[in-house]
């Protein structure tokens, strides 16, 4: 009998849109992960901030009312569906760390229902219509089991690789998670388009944020799961005409290859069939890892080269 692990995993990202009512998007967020076990999936992946609206459109001192520890009721509820189905998940939680201290952070569930690890998103964005700073200290430098930051999460399928959105534009960020061993890169993501933008520039943003998370899966070699909400959410502050998530969760292979795509309007469990023995085929024949030139990349520290 071979004592080799299967390289094929099925895994699946969810699209759903989001309520004000928090039990609405969480007995949303449950059916699409019990359809995702059902079909076979042994990975399932929510998008950011997945239990409420995206409350980040505006600065408000009440939303903190929202923020839970961990354990709490929503960690606690997906570690109890991770065990139940037999799946490893990945979820999101508005986590209260202490008075005054929040993280966006991701949680992973092994399939036995134990807290395989989290990570605290660690590039904070402040943009018109995403004033995260306002809500989020970034991740810590050292923060678990005095693990550095960019450290895969190791489960019953392999070592994840989890950042968060804004992260995702950071080619740093996916390579120290590629170089720590992470065998996957997955990105919740809450994105969307200002409704009043222009057609062509709507385009144009959607594909550069294609585009730049297939790029991390060519210079890593390595599969990326991107889940992002649909449907379009009011401002609370009524300074705009709010945000259209432009959905477009993607799974890609480890040559930037489309394994599975969504649409922009509907909810859905995107799923695809990963086989991780081609990270190792790849970097083979594309050995970008053997040829890094390290001792030439000392000004990647910098803020700027004056």
């Amino acid at each position: 009998m071979s004592n080799k692990v299967n390289p094929l995993l099925r895994v699946s990202a969810i699209q759903q849109q989001c309520s004000d009512n928090k039990s609405i998007s969480m007995a949303t967020s449950e059916q699409l992960i019990r359809q995702a076990a059902s079909e076979g999936s042994r990975l399932v992946v929510l998008q950011e901030l997945h239990a409420t609206l995206y409350f980040c459109q505006t600065e408000d001192t009440a939303v903190f009312d929202l923020a839970e520890p961990i354990p709490g009721p929503t960690s606690t509820w997906l570690a109890g569906l991770a065990k139940e189905l037999g799946i490893v998940i990945v979820g999101s939680v508005f986590e209260r760390r202490m008075n005054g201290v929040y993280h966006n952070t991701s949680v992973v569930f092994d399939s036995d229902g134990s807290l395989a690890g989290l990570y605290r998103k660690m590039h904070i964005p402040d943009d018109p219509g995403f004033y995260e700073k306002f809500y989020f200290t970034p991740g810590d430098a050292r923060f678990n089991r005095g693990e550095s930051g960019f450290t895969p999460i190791q489960t019953s399928v392999g070592k994840l690789g989890v950042l968060v959105c804004w992260d995702q534009w950071y080619p740093e960020a996916a390579r120290l998670m590629a170089l720590a061993g992470a065998e996957l890169l997955i990105y919740p993501t809450a994105i969307g388009w200002d409704t009043t933008d222009e057609a062509d520039e709507q385009a144009r943003q959607l594909e550069a944020w294609v585009t730049v998370q297939r790029g991390h899966a060519v210079a890593n070699n390595l599969p990326v799961i991107a889940p992002n909400r649909v449907g379009t959410e009011p401002d609370p502050g009524g300074q705009s005409d709010g945000i259209r998530f432009w959905g477009n969760s993607f799974i890609c292979g480890p040559q930037g290859e489309f394994l599975a795509r969504a649409d922009d309007r509907q909810e859905c469990v995107l799923s695809a069939v990963i086989d991780r023995s081609r990270t190792e085929s790849i970097r083979r024949i594309w050995p970008y890892f053997r040829d890094r030139r390290i001792d030439a990349y000392g000004d990647i520290l910098t803020r700027v080269r004056d």
